[in-house]
């Protein structure tokens, strides 16, 4: 019988939020503002509040699972669902609030680019420093030296400083360390989004491996696809609880299900990040027609609509969307500032931000949204995630009057024909085409 080597029970992590009182922090700009308006006698004589207020934050509540030899659990919620907090705390970097966690063997954890990697030191030198973090002998890292480099294809720069890697080139030898060395647990957070689609491909079979070789995974994915490939169980975390633990392809179902597409919607109850400079108000998503019906399908039109409420003067404002298929990979990313746009400054008030899309190439099924609102140095004043959905309706593509997802993430226009061979041509081998064709500006013949 297989051995339990990860046991969580009842584990909860509180945390402390102090909220200043309402006069309590006033930021220079306003001091500068306020003064120029009003006067500086009349802010001298402002009330000044310096109450601070506590709030108690769960982050996870009431979480249990165990693992045994070889399985692999992939988590998976929205942002701030408390995912990354668990896999902190299986890692032993923070303890639980309450409840307990018990570890039966040694821990690789990659959670996020560049963890225990020093700037200053070589590509070969961190590899050693990680190994040695990670609890393995100098003589086993050695063995596996040229294994873990060739992985991460940084052969060429295996003696640069690794700061000036770039951010794919860190995880690639960040992830490569932690695969190759003979731990028995793996904790992976989201990291891997940073690499390729052939090295996640790479990253993903490696962890495959891994787990053949009786090792347990614990793995953090929005990618929902890997999540059902690799993992033999999931759990769905909502709020810092656990809303359904099972088999895989169960919770990726029904995690998908939650996501009911609505033509229209509000942010009130979803994680909004950012400076509160904007709020995030309300959305519509509609057909090219600028309406809600019928829904938009492959390859016309749609638009997304955002009302938001701006709180202060924004001198560059820029605004971004990425777009997530049903099975969690990543179809569109793009912002204003990629698009060349700009938009005049930005005063308090109430705004509708319109997105359109043209000639849109997903396939049918419902469809998740990231929004947020900048600026060209990258500060945000609004972010959301996963808190817009909305579904491209059926059309016969294909040939066929009903699209699954086994058909793709993409719709392509696709012909295939058929031609007999050229008689005495050699088994395999293809000739060009016998019609005229033109290279380099001149007209030539097979």
């Amino acid at each position: 019988m297989s051995t339990v080597v990860v046991h969580a029970e009842n584990v909860g992590k509180k945390y402390v939020i102090r909220h200043q009182g309402k006069y309590g922090y006033v930021a220079l700009r306003d001091v500068i503002t306020e003064g120029v308006a009003n006067g500086v006698r009349r802010l001298a004589r402002r009330p000044v509040d310096t109450q601070q207020t506590r709030e108690e934050f769960w982050a996870l509540k009431d979480v249990s699972f165990e693992l045994r030899d070889g399985e692999r659990i992939g988590l998976i919620g929205r942002n701030g669902a408390g995912k990354s907090t668990l896999l902190k705390i299986l890692s032993r970097i923070t303890e639980p609030s309450e409840g307990s966690v018990h570890l039966r063997g040694r821990v690789a954890s990659l959670l996020e680019v560049g963890t225990g990697f020093h700037p200053e030191l070589t590509g070969r030198e961190n590899v050693y420093l990680n190994g040695t973090i990670l609890g393995m002998r100098r003589a086993e890292i050695r063995r596996k030296l040229d294994e873990i480099v060739a992985f991460a294809e940084v052969e060429k720069f295996l003696d640069t400083p690794v700061k000036r890697y770039s951010s794919g080139m860190y995880v690639r030898l960040a992830f490569a360390v932690a695969a190759h060395l003979d731990q028995e647990i793996l904790l992976v957070d989201e990291v891997l989004a940073v690499g390729d689609a052939v090295f996640q491909q790479k990253c993903l079979t490696k962890m495959g491996e891994v787990a053949e070789a009786g090792r347990t995974i614990v793995l953090v994915s929005h990618n929902l696809v890997a999540i059902e490939q690799l993992c033999t169980t999931a759990m769905w975390l909502e709020g810092g609880r656990t809303v359904q633990h099972g088999p895989a392809e169960e919770v990726v179902d029904a995690y998908n299900a939650s996501f009911a597409p609505k033509a229209t919607g509000t942010f009130e109850d979803s994680f909004v990040t950012g400076d509160g400079s904007v709020e995030l108000l309300s959305y519509a998503v509609l057909n090219e027609r600028g309406s809600a019906q019928p829904l938009p399908v492959t390859g016309e039109g749609l638009e997304l609509q955002v009302r938001i409420r701006v709180n202060r003067p924004i001198q560059r404002p820029a605004a971004g969307v990425s777009i997530w298929s049903p099975g969690g990979a990543l179809l569109t990313s793009v912002n204003t500032t990629h698009l060349g746009q700009e938009f005049a400054p930005w005063a308090p008030g109430d705004y509708v931000l319109t997105v359109r899309l043209r000639d849109v190439p997903y396939m049918p099924g419902p469809h998740r949204v990231d929004f947020w609102v900048h600026n060209p140095g990258g500060d945000l004043y609004a972010h959301v995630e996963d808190a817009i959905t909305f579904e491209i309706g059926q059309s016969p593509l294909y040939g066929t009057t009903e699209v699954s997802a086994g058909f793709g993430a993409v719709y392509t226009k696709v012909d295939v024909s058929v031609d007999e061979a050229e008689p005495g041509t050699a088994s395999g081998e293809i000739t060009a085409p016998s019609s005229p064709e033109v290279v380099a500006g001149a007209s030539v013949r097979s």
